[in-house]
């Protein structure tokens, strides 16, 4: 059946393939994915669902994807369901994206004018993949919404107009946020909508048509990157699977703490706005010093800059001490924070800036960096801040995506199915749990949920063994005409000499070379993305227009970051054969950023 997958253009392959596994799905033993297995079925075409557990890779694995595409010169369109997903990708919503904006429902008349507006209207009608991130949170009809735009700018169709569609999260987590009553109806009347039928009570996008009619391959991955405390691994399999026993209730009721217990040096989560916002405030309030303000600057559309702060986890306006409690907002490049390190401010620097040790003992100083909106290479919009806020508190809702080593939780007023799951599944050990309170609701998940996972697992897995099953030279033929299905190129044609009418802006990059600019300063200064940067980095090395050593040694990785990544190459050129990133990444973890893999690339080819 794996045989049938060919490019998103024709999606006959899904239908046939979804429909013969939900006829062999139970008669399965279930094993789950790999990252590897999962982005083999990616370069295929294939519309595809990734999810699983919390800290399983499912971002991990579409970064690679996105890197590949973008070998290939491809550039998908990035999504999600919210505007803080969205911001941690560099992507859109999904409701900018396709124009549909804050509709709650879609008739003919709306559908015209959206299709008439010419940026929707190019963007979705050159797009060849689109991917929405956090899915979970993606209301059935805006789900329906969405893909009916897309058939209709398109001109196809097909689900989506015939994209490749590339749907990423965890049902498990937090649920789409829906108003009281809805038109269902009106959705219906364009396409793949919900037919009439009330989904007031379980909003969740496979419940809609139009998700059914993408019928996408279900890739659930099981390697686990966040955890790596067998107990807490199994307390938090056991709330996922509704298997919540005296046994977790009593763990539980080990990690309770009362108040005069809370660390004041860790952060806490809470269900509402209101409390994080007090305990921040009160917080800063106690210590001692002038607080100092730091002002968001901004350029670009303004309706793009309004979505990027809504969705940036710095406050427009950031007041900070010497002593506060802080917690990055934003991955470094150079790997040496992540979005959830903590920390506190130590100082600040003659220029202001702010100086910060993070609980791991690392000092930095730190400047602002850039929140983007981009279409291809183009930066559409961005706004600059110091990546910090105050970390004394933060909303569980605004935690999802984050990694904690630890903190103090008070889930004694959750209110909704996966608030609890999120919240537990943030910190990486057991240790690092300290609970003021919970209560029943907090540990229950949804009943629709726990059994439409189940119905994933056993698609995952007769996947999986049809995937093995399928040879490799037809799995590569696949890959190669899905690239070439997209537009897009191969490793030979990038060698070959530049048109014309590209050089001018390799030429405007390489001026900045002599400059000594970060990479992050040229990628500000060319309005492009740092990947774009390091994209013209790496053709002006192999045309000889630069020498790495002689003009890019401000770049070069710090030494002993770049010694375990020249370790790293060896030892995959020695196995694979190439200098390839994936696996270098896979070694040295989530700390090293592929603008920084790439960089110290051009160092050691010869």
């Amino acid at each position: 059946m794996f045989l049938m997958f060919s490019n998103s253009r024709d999606s006959s392959h899904s239908f046939s393939l979804v429909g013969f596994l939900f006829i062999v799905a139970l008669s399965c033993n279930v094993y789950f994915m790999t990252q590897e297995e999962a982005l083999t079925i990616l370069k295929t075409g294939a519309n595809v669902f990734l999810t699983g557990e919390p800290g399983s890779g499912k971002t991990h694995a579409i970064n690679r994807y996105v890197e590949y595409l973008r070998e290939h010169n491809i550039e998908p369109a990035i999504t999600a369901s919210t505007g803080i997903a969205a911001t941690h990708i560099g992507g859109f919503t999904i409701h900018s994206w396709s124009g549909i904006g804050i509709r709650k429902n879609l008739s003919t008349y709306d559908l015209d004018m959206i299709a008439s507006n010419e940026r929707v209207a190019r963007r979705v009608g050159r797009a060849s993949i689109l991917i929405i991130d956090e899915v979970s949170m993606l209301s059935s009809e805006t789900f329906s919404m969405a893909e009916a735009v897309c058939r209709e700018i398109r001109r196809n169709a097909k689900p989506f107009g015939g994209l490749q569609v590339v749907l990423v999260g965890d049902f498990f987590q937090l649920p789409p946020i829906v108003a009281a009553t809805r038109d269902e109806g009106s959705v219906a009347r364009l396409g793949f909508g919900e037919g009439g039928a009330s989904t007031a009570t379980a909003p969740f996008a496979f419940r809609s048509r139009a998700w059914k009619a993408l019928n996408p391959l279900v890739c659930y991955l099981s390697e686990q990157y966040r955890q790596d405390d067998t107990a807490f691994l199994n307390l938090l399999q056991a709330v996922r699977s509704s298997k919540v026993d005296e046994g977790i209730h009593t763990i539980l009721a080990l990690r309770r703490i009362g108040e005069k217990q809370a660390s004041r040096d860790l952060p806490r989560l809470f269900s509402h706005n209101a409390d994080v916002d007090r305990l921040n405030e009160e917080r800063l309030k106690t210590v001692n010093g002038i607080a100092r303000q730091f002002k968001m600057t901004s350029r670009g559309s303004e309706a793009l800059v309004q979505a990027l702060k809504r969705g940036c986890l710095s406050p427009e306006v950031l007041s900070l001490k010497t002593k506060a409690r802080v917690m990055f907002t934003k991955n470094k490049p150079d790997g040496s924070f992540i979005n959830g390190t903590l920390g506190e401010v130590e100082g600040f620097a003659d220029d202001g800036a702010p100086i910060v040790r993070t609980h791991g003992g690392r000092r930095i100083y730190t400047e602002p960096m850039e929140w983007t909106i981009t279409d291809g290479a183009r930066v559409l919009a961005k706004i600059s801040q110091i990546p910090l806020r105050l970390a004394w508190a933060i909303t569980v809702h605004k935690s999802q995506g984050m990694t904690l080593d630890a903190a103090v939780m008070d889930l004694s007023d959750a209110f909704e199915y996966g608030q609890g799951y999120v919240a537990l599944s943030r910190v990486r050990s057991l240790s690092g749990l300290h609970l003021l309170g919970f209560n029943g609701r907090a540990l229950e998940v949804h009943p629709e949920v726990l059994a439409k996972d189940a119905e994933f697992m056993e698609l995952s897995d007769c996947l999986r063994k049809e995937l093995r099953a399928m040879d490799s030279a037809k799995i590569e033929k696949l890959h190669r005409d899905f690239i070439s299905a997209c537009g897009g190129t191969f490793v030979s044609e990038r060698h070959a000499p530049a048109e014309k009418k590209n050089s001018s802006t390799y030429i405007l990059t390489k001026e900045l070379i002599s400059r000594q600019l970060s990479l992050e300063q040229m990628a500000l200064e060319r309005g492009l993305t740092a990947g774009t940067i390091v994209s013209h980095l790496e053709k002006l090395v192999l045309e000889k227009r630069i020498e790495p050593n002689r003009d890019l040694g401000h770049l070069k990785p710090e030494q002993k970051r770049f010694e375990k990544i020249s370790k790293a190459f060896v030892v995959t050129l020695k196995k694979e054969g190439k200098m390839l990133l994936a696996p270098i990444r896979g070694m040295l973890g989530k700390d090293f950023s592929f603008e920084e893999l790439r960089l110290a690339r051009m160092f050691l080819q010869k």
